[in-house]
């Protein structure tokens, strides 16, 4: 068999494996057909959770870490990652998903306000360059509890401030930002999403997101209507149109109070990802690459880390292959975006708890079928 060099840059599978442990497997898998392969691995990320632990594996910068408020008002730890002059905030670290059990899932009541206490950290430490990566959130407050933490006031009628919580909207009626963090405009703030939904409507944060974050049907149609209200003040205030541009309904709104409060901009997060770590450097000495994600499917072309990584492979004419833990029936998009096949690593009739205590495993039988396809070939 010919001696060739594979290049390996697969995202995490959620709750499974980590993006170099899903790395680590392939490799292992691979090395059973051929021992003398050479390999390129990169942990990657697509700006949602994992990308800032990605960042700071491949670039050796260091994490600070501090107590913040969590998305349910208790104290929780989190961490932003520093490189050279460079700020990375996951929002995931403090008002995600994982911080809180099923049960507590409500968005009406989860909120950012850990998210600007990071970003206050940060800003009074004397950075200006900063990137906050959009995903895993446990909210839909379109960042009110971010901007609350960062000095601003949202008023009701009577000048009293609102409490945290996207259920307070309702009473909203000014929003004072003359005590917001000064630092903040010479500060430049690059927002890291995987997705490119707006804010409100059938499309936007409330109705696609929120019913994995606790939301029934009536508290999304609820949410949507709070959003809507919300929008309206913040955008006279600013004049100008946030609400419609494509992330600004990622992490529940955040990207909306990013790009208002803070003047940021959306990037598409594994694109910044890719150039961060300095992928393509690489790209054009190795022979195959082999991308993955937990599951695939057409919606993974509007920012996932596969495509991402498959857009540019095809840049430089190399073949793809992608090891998935889960797969839709049509994949015609994926096909036409890069990717040349697609492993699944559910080989067998089994549970998705089997699947997912095994999943380490399954992706080591993934890389050898990988690695089998690609000499076939040959």
């Amino acid at each position: 068999m010919k001696d060739i060099k594979v290049l390996i840059a697969s995202d995490s599978f959620k709750g499974s494996a980590s993006s170099m442990e899903v790395a680590n497997a392939l490799e292992k898998g691979i090395l059973k057909v051929n021992n003398k392969i050479d390999f390129i691995k990169y942990s990657v990320a697509d700006g949602g959770e994992g990308t800032l632990e990605t960042i700071i594996e491949q670039t050796g910068g260091k994490y600070v870490e501090l107590e913040v408020l969590g998305p349910l008002d208790k104290k929780v730890m989190a961490r932003y990652g520093v490189v050279g002059e460079k700020v990375f905030i996951e929002m995931a670290q403090s008002s995600g998903l994982g911080l809180i059990s099923n049960q507590e899932r409500n968005p009406l009541i989860t909120h950012t306000f850990g998210v600007g206490e990071l970003i206050n950290h940060a800003l009074n430490k004397g950075f200006k360059d900063i990137y906050v990566g959009l995903g895993g959130s446990a909210t839909n407050d379109g960042g009110m509890g971010m901007a609350k933490a960062l000095g601003v006031k949202f008023l009701d009628v009577n000048s009293k401030e609102l409490d945290l919580g996207a259920i307070n909207l309702d009473k909203l009626f000014d929003i004072d930002i003359s005590n917001i963090n000064p630092r903040i405009k010479d500060a430049s703030f690059t927002i890291l999403s995987d997705v490119t939904n707006p804010l409100c409507g059938l499309n936007g944060a409330s109705h696609i997101f929120a019913p994995q974050k606790g939301a029934d049907t009536k508290m999304v149609i609820q949410l949507d209507a709070l959003l809507k209200k919300y929008k309206t003040l913040v955008e006279a205030l600013y004049e100008k149109d946030y609400s419609s541009l494509a992330g600004s309904g990622a992490a529940g709104g955040l990207g909306f109070g990013l790009l208002a409060f803070c003047s940021g901009r959306i990037v598409s997060g594994i694109d910044a990802v890719i150039n961060l770590i300095e992928l393509e450097k690489n790209m054009k000495y190795i022979d195959l690459v082999i991308t993955g994600e937990g599951n695939m499917d057409n919606q993974s072309i509007q920012g996932k880390a596969p495509i991402g990584i498959a857009k540019l492979a095809k840049k430089y004419k190399k073949p793809v292959i992608a090891v998935v833990g889960g797969r839709s029936d049509d994949l015609r998009a994926i096909y036409e975006n890069g990717v040349d096949l697609v492993i699944d690593i559910v080989n067998k009739p089994m549970s998705l708890d089997f699947a997912m205590e095994n999943s380490i495993k399954l992706i080591e039988l993934a890389g050898e079928s990988a690695i089998r396809a690609y000499y076939l070939g040959k």
